[in-house]
């Protein structure tokens, strides 16, 4: 999606359980190590909130229930056309949190997915930089992080 005209729209959601934050590596081949929250591309006539439910059961095998929008991210590749906007949403779970060590995502994209503590947080490499405060709410209202370089 490199050449599009346009920045693609993506959903993702912000999911604590036991004050621990899920996150996912969906770099193919694992060619990062970059986490980041789950979720995905919106697919057009699919609303966000559907988009972020497939998406997240795709790449998890959770099942959530979606709350309310709480960070606008958008990054960029400097050098390339790439540029995204992610909708984040706070989310619980409405059934297990426990993350099968056998589930591929359908993409074979997601090579790594876990609970992460805060102070875990500070040992990975996470985008965006905000996350971990919009997560624990330190923050009173929706977030915007302009424009952010992406990292790979």
């Amino acid at each position: 999606m490199d050449d599009a005209p346009f920045p693609r729209l993506a959903v993702r959601a912000l999911i604590l359980h036991r004050d621990r934050l899920l996150l996912v590596n969906a770099w193919p081949a694992a060619k990062s190590d970059l986490m980041c929250a789950p979720g995905g591309g919106v697919q057009r006539g699919q609303s966000l909130p559907d988009t972020l439910i497939r998406e997240v059961f795709e790449e998890t095998g959770l099942a959530i229930t979606v709350g309310a929008p709480c960070l606008v991210n958008e990054f960029h590749d400097p050098g390339g056309t790439f540029h995204q906007v992610d909708v984040y949403f706070r989310c619980t779970l409405s059934g297990a949190a426990t993350l099968d060590p056998d589930w591929q995502d359908v993409d074979a994209i997601v090579t790594d997915r876990r609970w992460v503590s805060r102070a875990e947080m500070g040992g990975i490499r996470v985008k965006p930089d905000s996350v971990a405060a919009v997560a624990w709410e330190d923050t009173g209202a929706i977030t915007y992080d302009p424009l952010e370089p992406l990292v790979r």
